[in-house]
């Protein structure tokens, strides 16, 4: 990889559209099983293409198993479908809020279907990721797109996506507040001298994590916007970046009170052929190699926005149980989920780029330098396989 200070930087502002009058907001998700008969054929989709037989597929529904076939996303997206609705009702927008998911219905040509019956043509979609990758965003881009082509939907439904905002004040400050709340509760338990804080997000491939984001320079050490840790960059395109410096800010963040508590990036829920390289260390090599003195963890899944299955079973258990086993205290803090902080930051994010008719666009906010993220994607962001129609790049 090239190094990064011999490169320009990202020029996102480049890539900052003009903001316009939408008439329907589409909430895209992931989507999850809502039941035992569920499991199989949610998983079917989630690997369409790659021809794993549902032998193999049943050896990863035991997590869902575990819970009743019941993923706990889709409950998830409703409340915060609805908390949506109340923050727009609150602020008079008069925006309706559709829901659709990319692997279990409400899918997202159920969805268009729906908004274009009901009249909607210019819609704006806030999707449930925050940081940059093609799981992340361009795959969410990418289903659009086709779910438009599938339905016959094109030039009938123009949809457009707010940026990337895993540096809003309003996904940056729920996660301030919960690894301030898991030091405090370390510290009532008399763990406060020997705590760690592990932020601990999904990994992905390394190869699609250095093909991560736009292929513009990425940040070298010296341009670290908050403190926290040596070396915060050390490859992983922009996702990687992106997590490194949100996890700093956190931690620069809470020092006020929490001062010189170690920290670290970790990744979990790795699938797929053991030959391909994925990020690294998994969370739980990380537990197992931590000194001796750390006697209490603060778990922060930084890299999701609501606590659902990758949460609730490979923190909530698989960590916990490691954690355990090394005789360390764990305090798992939530997600960002329906946090009000949260969810004002997602309608804030709205109105950067709706607007009535001569009103004027919310400013755009970013805690790091990383930001304000780019509005529309070039056409080989995140690109590491060969390139399909997406929505919202230019």
């Amino acid at each position: 990889m090239t190094a990064a200070s011999s490169l320009p930087p990202l020029a996102a502002s480049s890539r900052t559209v003009p903001a316009t009058t939408y008439d329907a907001i589409l909430l895209a998700g992931f989507g999850g099983p809502e039941g035992q008969d569920d499991v199989i054929p949610y998983l079917r989709n989630v690997t369409r293409g790659r021809g794993i037989p549902d032998e193999r597929l049943e050896e990863v529904a035991h997590h869902y198993r575990h819970f009743g076939g019941i993923s706990p996303i889709n409950d998830q997206n409703r409340d915060l479908k609805a908390a949506l609705e109340a923050e727009i009702a609150e602020r008079g927008l008069g925006l309706p809020v559709y829901w659709g998911n990319r692997f279990w219905a409400p899918y997202f040509a159920d969805a268009l279907k729906e908004l274009h019956a009901d009249g909607h043509r210019k819609v704006l979609v806030l999707v449930t990721t925050s940081f940059s990758s093609y799981s992340g965003c361009r795959a969410y881009r990418e289903d659009l797109a086709t779910a438009l082509a599938e339905t016959g939907l094109e030039g009938e439904l123009e949809l457009d996506k707010v940026r990337q905002y895993f540096d809003h004040p309003g996904f940056v400050n729920p996660n301030v507040d919960a690894v301030r709340g898991g030091l405090a509760s370390l510290r009532e338990q008399g763990l406060l001298e020997g705590a760690h804080v592990m932020f601990a997000t999904h990994s992905i491939p390394t190869a699609a994590a250095d093909v991560s984001g736009p292929r513009e320079s990425l940040p070298s050490g010296e341009d670290v916007p908050t403190g926290g840790a040596d070396e915060w960059y050390a490859g992983g395109g922009w996702y990687v970046a992106q997590q490194r410096a949100v996890a700093a800010l956190v931690m620069d963040r809470v020092a006020d009170e929490f001062p010189d508590v170690p920290w670290s990036l970790v990744f979990q829920s790795r699938s797929g052929s053991p030959e391909i390289p994925w990020l690294e260390p998994d969370i739980n090599d990380a537990i197992e190699k931590l000194d001796d003195a750390v006697k209490g963890l603060v778990i922060s899944p930084i890299g999701f926005v609501s606590d659902h299955m990758e949460v609730a079973w490979d923190l909530d258990n698989e960590a916990v149980e490691t954690c355990e086993e090394r005789g360390i205290v764990p305090v798992r803090v939530p997600t960002v989920g329906v946090d009000p902080q949260y969810v004002a930051g997602l309608i804030d994010l709205v109105e950067e780029r709706h607007v009535a008719p001569g009103g004027t666009p919310r400013e755009r906010e970013a805690l790091t330098d990383l930001g304000p993220w780019q509005d529309v994607c070039p056409t080989d962001c995140c690109l590491g396989r060969a390139a399909k129609p997406t929505i919202a790049s230019c």
